[in-house]
């Protein structure tokens, strides 16, 4: 039987193993040239964009990325997009750049999860360190995201009754409790109980628990 947990784990890997893609939107051509050199000499992979509406029409890269965004565009401002891709691509950390100096703005960005907040001219380094940490984030976004992908594919490999079961024993209820519940033996609850920790890929009765947290699931309908 395929492990779903080690097929997601595995692509995963596969994802981070991909070059980082660092995203650079900014409507003046000199940034975004000197970007280009700064971000690609530090290994990563540039992508250049002069409005938010070029961004938006660009494929959600497969490995990790962040986003360098100005904030005054001539089309969608850098808040406004941040505002757009926030909840689609949470996988994607944004870094702000601006060429003045607003308390309001900034707060509203970070407020909003940005990474980090900086005023032209800024130094190289602490760009590079902003979008190091901005990657990490997108790592462990992706991993996060390949788990649950994993454990989301091995609850719909359970029958209706199973999930019935998964549902019961999450709840705290004991073989002879959901027996009776069921109006079947002990030990077909037994069998039940086996195959679900299997299929879940689950070692322990914790490790279920925790899984059907990731789920939302708390009591589980045979439907």
């Amino acid at each position: 039987m395929l492990d779903p947990q080690r097929n997601a784990a595995n692509t995963a890997r596969t994802d981070a193993d991909e070059p980082p893609v660092v995203f650079v939107v900014d409507d003046d051509v000199s940034v975004r040239e000197s970007l280009e050199l700064l971000i690609g000499h530090a290994g990563w992979q540039p992508r250049l964009l002069e409005s938010a509406q070029a961004f938006l029409q660009q494929d959600k890269p497969r490995g990790p990325s962040c986003l360098v965004l100005d904030v005054n565009l001539p089309d969608l401002n850098g808040l406004d997009l941040q505002a757009c891709i926030g909840t689609a691509r949470p996988d994607m950390p944004i870094i702000f750049i601006t060429g003045f100096g607003d308390v309001p703005l900034t707060v509203r960005a970070m407020k909003a999860g940005a990474i980090e907040f900086l005023t032209k001219p800024f130094d190289d380094e602490v760009l590079l360190l902003a979008i190091a940490e901005a990657l990490e984030r997108s790592r462990a976004a992706l991993a996060h995201e390949a788990g649950l992908a994993a454990v989301r594919d091995a609850y719909r490999s359970l029958t209706p009754r199973e999930r019935e079961v998964l549902g019961m024993v999450v709840s705290g209820r004991l073989n002879k409790q959901i027996a009776a519940d069921l109006g079947i033996s002990e030990i077909t609850v037994k069998a039940h109980r086996g195959k679900v920790m299997r299929k879940m890929r689950a070692r322990t009765l914790p490790d279920l628990v925790q899984m059907a947290a990731q789920l939302s699931l708390t009591s589980v309908p045979a439907g």
